[in-house]
């Protein structure tokens, strides 16, 4: 694998932190605003929405910037957003910026897939993504518990203060790294757009928002759930947030494996495991050991799906995949936003801190219908469709050698 892959996963590392500290500090943060639990997941809902907007507003503004330097400027971007929220002197500024640094987010991934994916053979791409997402899942078995510990014991505001330093380190691997790709010629905007004419661009990223959608609806609420209902101390959820994050390593790994041998059965599998085991949990929350299992497995099911799906949007859109890779990334935020405001809802509502485990079992459940779906319209139509490829010029990246 190139050495610039390495740089993309520094830069996820940082992002990944972020996105997923907050679900460990909601109590810290709550507390010192004076808002309730359900309030505060909002700084999950603000963020994932914000990448979800964010993804195609900046991948549109950065398709005249060669790929390297928008990459640098996203990171610029997400330093400042995490400044913003250290200082946040009230609710309403922090929640301003978690949007600001959400607005790298989608782009970034959704850029940087597309340069993987370039960087490699065509029988390493989804590798080539996987290595690439290892940064954001390495980042919660590291920087998320350290990020937690941190926040619990000297203030949340110095982990987001250390976040803004750990985007510093990923803009100079960036910058260092990754290689000056300039910009596929030929391809328009209106190319780009013509990939969501594709049913199977818009089936994978629906798969995407509620496959994904199913891993938050348990994980937002993973602190309050796992204090009042299995009874761990406060301490006890930066090691619980470990095993989630080794659990997405090794599922995103795995799923960057088999995606590229056998794609469709591998969502198969992972989805519909994953539904089951969300559904266990509302069982197994109340015993320690058995959530602890849970949460390990819900991290490696959840991210066993992240390859595939995100090559799946590649393959059908690889006439012009920048902008459908980028909308793709915010589609897993879509999924988190909605999850995390559902699961807030039937907590308050008083079904209790287990409820939004049902809610991910849905949501994932419905997941794998559309992926049988999905490959029931393949069949029907023969070979994976071209139609994007015929309506665009095909992206060419120059003088990058695949290796």
């Amino acid at each position: 694998m190139p050495l610039a892959l390495l740089a993309l996963a520094i830069g996820a590392f940082g992002i990944g932190t972020t996105e997923f500290v907050i679900m460990g500090l909601l109590p810290e943060v709550a507390s010192d605003y004076g808002v309730s639990i359900p309030t505060a997941g909002f700084l999950v809902t603000g963020y994932a929405l914000g990448v979800m907007f964010g993804a195609p507003l900046m991948t549109v503004l950065g398709t005249k910037v060669p790929r390297k330097r928008m990459l640098m400027l996203l990171m610029g971007l997400f330093i400042v957003g995490n400044l913003l929220s250290a200082l946040a002197p009230a609710f309403s500024v922090m929640l301003a910026g978690r949007v600001v640094a959400s607005l790298a987010h989608g782009a970034f991934f959704g850029i940087g897939s597309v340069v993987a994916a370039d960087l490699v053979a065509p029988h390493k791409k989804a590798g080539a993504i996987a290595m690439m997402f290892t940064g954001l899942t390495v980042a919660n078995v590291v920087g998320v518990p350290l990020g937690t510990l941190v926040g619990q014991s000297v203030g949340w505001r110095v982990t987001f203060a250390v976040v803004a330093v750990l985007g510093v380190v990923g803009l100079a691997g960036v910058a260092k790294l990754v290689p000056d790709v300039p910009k596929a010629e030929g391809v328009r905007l209106r190319h780009e757009l013509a990939a969501f004419k594709n049913v199977q661009v818009l089936l994978a990223m629906a798969m995407t928002v509620l496959g994904f959608g199913g891993v938050f609806a348990a994980i937002t609420y993973i602190a309050p759930m796992m204090t009042h209902v299995a009874g761990f101390a406060d301490g006890s959820v930066t090691w619980l947030l470990v095993l989630f994050g080794l659990g997405m390593v090794g599922g995103n790994l795995v799923g960057g494996r088999f995606a590229d041998r056998a794609l469709m059965p591998m969502l198969y599998i992972s989805l519909g495991a994953l539904a089951v085991v969300l559904a266990l949990f509302t069982l197994t929350a109340d015993n320690k050991i058995a959530s602890a299992v849970t949460i390990f497995l819900i991290g490696a099911l959840g991210f066993a799906t992240v390859p595939p799906l995100q090559k799946r949007v590649l393959d059908h859109a690889h006439g012009a995949p920048t902008l459908a890779s980028a909308v793709n990334i915010g589609a897993f935020n879509l999924g988190n936003a909605l999850s995390a405001w559902l699961g807030g809802v039937v907590i308050a509502a008083g079904f209790g801190y287990t409820a939004p485990n049902w809610v991910g079992a849905v949501l994932a459940a419905a997941a794998l219908v559309l992926a049988f779906v999905s490959a029931a319209l393949e069949r029907r139509d023969g070979a994976p469709d071209e139609a994007v490829a015929g309506s665009a010029p095909v992206e060419q990246p120059a003088a990058v050698a695949h290796r």
